[in-house]
């Protein structure tokens, strides 16, 4: 029973919903808790409003604010996280303005951000969280942070907070003082941030540098990606500062000794070296001796005898191979290497094995328009030109006598060490018949042979000794010939007379309707014949025959009587 002081005491407390008292736990249940408050009744709290249940014990005096003086049952209606919002609330309002700091916990996630305990609830959007948004934002929940109140919002009883402007605040002070403190040599930590093409973005903690690409190694690198990772913590070396635009250059490979300084003494001219192709290019080859060094096979420098269009007809990337140096740039950080180096130059004794008159034996590797290779050992070929495989027959390509992989015999005509050319002869093999042409054919010899080529202006007729004779198109017939292939055909048998020889042009003309002339005729004929220059190509004979011909019309037109 309540002595009359306490209850003249009690009277005068007031107590109305929505206020504030002070009570003090007298039972605890399994879902709720009584509170005495010093009303004429106790009041109700739900246990699930302690934030550690298992720890409220009788005796216990906790805040709690009055949603209802009675119920139907008489109780009085409390609530102690109202209390708590409604007490925090008024905190947050006098200690942090818009604008100010707060600490708070990372309740949970919510559609757009998290919920943060600041004593009351706020808002923080993903947005917000760090500087750049995170994809996973679990792993903030349950962590504690300092966060900076962007907005409040007392009707609606919300707060909005940012994580993102204290941190980019920090940085900014971070970032005034290095680059007040940074000097160009320095050696920083730092976490790679972002990669692109050209190199790296590293986070010095409130600046980010650039480290670019060709500051990672000595080496050849394709892409950052091949040495770093997002992320990933390094140091590096500060190369160059504008604090104007507030930008640093760095370096990783300065950390590390240039192999360039001390390359002669390493990779001296003449030294047998081994390396990788690296890369191939059309003039040539790129080996990695070592890291951050590189040297260049030319493609002239493959083969001393085989004619390589591209190294990558001999090499692959990736392939181990040996070389010897041939030169070096410091400066320039260039090496020439060369791979036809390992072996002993077969030029160098084609002199000796192959002199001038020498006769060889081999098998024809290739043939182009003006002649046809002769493979006389392995990478050595020697050159058939198209003009010395016949004395007598015009060749105007060697695929007219010869085919990939036959046997032939030839005559050594020149060896140039200088331009590694051999030159080679196959009718050097045998007497040239123009020497002797007077003692084979005289002009008035009638002669038959096989028509071996047609031509617009005539037909190349093969006679003995190998040797062919032209018959124009005009001395195929008495009668008018527009086209040459309407009265002759390859293989055909013909008989003619020779009515020219041309010892300095080496070339026989031939008459098919001239072999039944009388000697006063075939007279007539040799004398035009002979009034052409000398050194006139036969096509030429053309117009002598046509005049010869219009001067036999205009004759016979001058015997002939009109009629009376």
């Amino acid at each position: 029973m309540l002595t009359m002081e306490e209850a003249l005491r009690h009277s005068e407390k007031s107590f109305a919903a929505g206020e504030i008292v002070k009570g003090t736990i007298i039972e605890v249940r399994p879902k709720e808790v009584l509170v005495d408050i010093g009303y004429k009744s106790e009041g109700v709290v739900s246990l699930s409003e302690f934030n550690e249940p298992q720890a409220v014990k009788v005796g216990d005096v906790v805040d709690v604010l009055i949603e209802k003086l009675e119920d139907k049952e008489g109780m009085v209606i409390l609530s102690r996280e109202q209390a708590e919002f409604k007490q925090n609330w008024q905190k947050i309002l006098t200690i942090c303005n818009e604008g100010g700091t707060i600490e708070g916990k990372v309740k949970s996630i919510v559609k757009g951000g998290l919920l943060v305990n600041i004593g009351v609830e706020a808002f923080l959007p993903a947005s917000q969280v760090d500087i750049i948004p995170p994809k996973n934002l679990a792993g903030f929940v349950g962590n504690s942070y300092q966060f900076k109140v962007v907005k409040i919002n007392q009707e609606r009883q919300n707060i909005v907070l940012s994580r993102r402007e204290l941190i980019e605040q920090e940085r900014n002070e971070r970032r005034a003082k290095l680059l007040t403190e940074m000097v160009p040599g320095d050696i920083r930590k730092g976490t790679v941030k972002n990669l692109t093409d050209f190199g790296a973005f590293i986070d010095l903690n409130g600046l980010d540098g650039l480290l670019h690409i060709t500051d990672m190694s000595w080496g050849r690198i394709g892409h950052p990606s091949e040495m770093l990772k997002v992320g990933q913590e390094l140091d590096v070396v500060v190369l160059d500062i504008n604090r104007e635009k507030e930008r640093v250059s760095l370096g990783l490979k300065q950390k590390m000794a240039n192999p360039w300084d001390s390359i002669e003494s390493k990779y001296p001219v003449g030294a047998k070296v081994k390396g990788k192709v690296v890369n191939l290019v059309p003039y040539g080859a790129f080996v990695e001796l070592e890291p951050g060094v590189e040297g260049l096979v030319h493609v002239t420098e493959l083969s001393w005898t085989k004619r390589i269009a591209k190294p990558s007809d001999v090499l692959k990337q990736g392939q181990d191979i040996e070389a010897i140096v041939l030169g070096i740039n410091r400066d320039e950080q260039k090496i020439s290497l060369g791979v036809r180096q390992l072996e002993s130059n077969p030029w160098d004794q084609a002199e000796v094995k192959y002199p001038k008159g020498t006769h060889v034996k081999g098998k024809i590797r290739n043939l182009t328009s003006y002649g046809a290779f002769l493979e006389l050992e392995e990478g050595l070929d020697g050159m058939i030109h198209v003009s010395d495989l016949s004395w007598t027959r015009k060749i105007n390509h060697p695929s007219e006598l010869l085919k990939k992989g036959d046997e032939v015999e030839a005559l050594v005509l020149e060896v140039d060490k200088a331009n590694q050319r051999i030159s080679l002869g196959v009718k050097q093999l045998a007497e040239d018949p123009w020497e002797n042409i007077d003692k084979y054919y005289r002009v008035g010899d009638l002669v038959s042979g096989k028509v071996t080529k047609l031509a617009s202006f005539g037909a190349f007729v093969g006679l003995q000794h190998d040797i062919d004779g032209l018959v124009h198109i005009s001395q195929v017939s008495e009668e008018r010939v527009d086209k040459i292939k309407n009265v002759l055909k390859p293989d055909q048998d013909v008989t003619a007379r020779v009515i020219k020889i041309d010892k300095g042009e080496r070339r026989i003309g031939l008459s098919i309707k001239a072999a039944n002339y009388s000697p006063e005729q075939l007279k007539a004929e040799q004398a035009v014949l002979d009034a052409l220059k000398p050194g006139e190509d036969l096509v030429a004979l053309q117009h002598a025959f046509d005049a010869a011909d219009e001067a036999r019309h205009a004759e016979e037109a001058k015997d002939i009587k009109p009629d009376k």
